[in-house]
């Protein structure tokens, strides 16, 4: 299994680089970890559900 940094996994996602810090920083990502200051994302990983969004609002 591969993993891929904050940066790499903003531009697949199609998000900023700081929100991918702050979903791993909350747990929001499975399998992230930080190595160092370096946060380690799965590279399998799906894109978490952004519930900011009212269509993804929890009910």
């Amino acid at each position: 299994m591969g993993y891929m940094s904050a940066s790499q996994a903003a531009e697949k996602w199609g998000i900023s680089q700081r929100r991918v810090q702050i979903l791993c920083s909350e747990d929001r990502i499975e399998g992230a970890f930080k190595v160092g200051e370096v946060w380690a994302i799965p590279e399998d990983c799906p894109k978490p559900v952004d519930y900011r969004k009212k269509e993804n609002k929890k009910k």
